[in-house]
């Protein structure tokens, strides 16, 4: 059995979810409260003892981090995630890491609430998320802006950067910032949520207090 260890609003862990839909794996969800320091607890700690989410338990052990997840599933799973040739992989893997690494860093919620207290709310969240997300954003459309980028990120599939692209998209939108200036990214947007595994790991389907 495949369990993924998540929260619904988490991009990383929406990551996993398209991945496992893309790649055709079934999988039980355990939801893991990020607001009530669920993922502070023994139990889950045990699991990820940075106390993130995903976690995923495949194959008799429990994978972290959600790049490193979806590559093994791309390894083990011929998921198609990464390109053949080194150059297309080293660019598929630069988009990837500009969300991954660079926008989502800086806008977790923890650094988000941690400037908030440390400014004595002179700094508000959307504050916060207004300054870093539009800025990294226009970043990866200027990146999209390549002979390389086709109907999806990277040419004509789905592949690790297009699974980064959509959940930043979502996390925008949550803090209210327009997206519309990366018209790219939202071309390519498009054309991933009309593909039935990407439609259905968004959040909306998760959300607890949705009946």
């Amino acid at each position: 059995m495949t369990i993924l260890y998540d929260y619904w609003r988490s991009s990383a862990a929406y990551r996993v979810r398209i991945g496992l839909g893309l790649a055709g794996i079934a999988h039980e969800r355990v939801a893991v409260n990020l607001l009530t320091g669920e993922n502070r607890q023994p139990a889950h700690l045990a699991r990820n003892p940075q106390g993130l989410v995903p976690a995923l338990e495949i194959d008799g052990q429990m994978l972290t981090q959600s790049l490193a997840i979806l590559e093994y599933l791309d390894e083990t799973r011929a998921a198609g995630f990464l390109p053949k040739d080194p150059a297309g992989r080293a660019r598929v893997r630069a988009l990837a890491y500009a969300v991954a690494m660079e926008i989502h860093p800086v806008c977790n919620s923890s650094v988000a609430r941690f400037a908030v207290e440390a400014s004595a709310g002179a700094i508000t969240t959307e504050a916060w998320m207004a300054k870093f997300i539009p800025r990294g954003m226009a970043a990866l459309e200027e990146m999209l802006n390549h002979p390389g980028t086709g109907r999806f990120c990277h040419g004509e599939s789905v592949s690790l950067a297009d699974i980064c692209l959509v959940p930043q998209l979502y996390n925008a939108r949550r803090w209210g910032i327009d997206p519309a200036p990366w018209r790219r990214c939202l071309d390519i947007e498009a054309r991933l949520l009309a593909l039935p595994a990407v439609a259905a790991a968004h959040p909306d389907h998760f959300n607890p207090e949705t009946p």
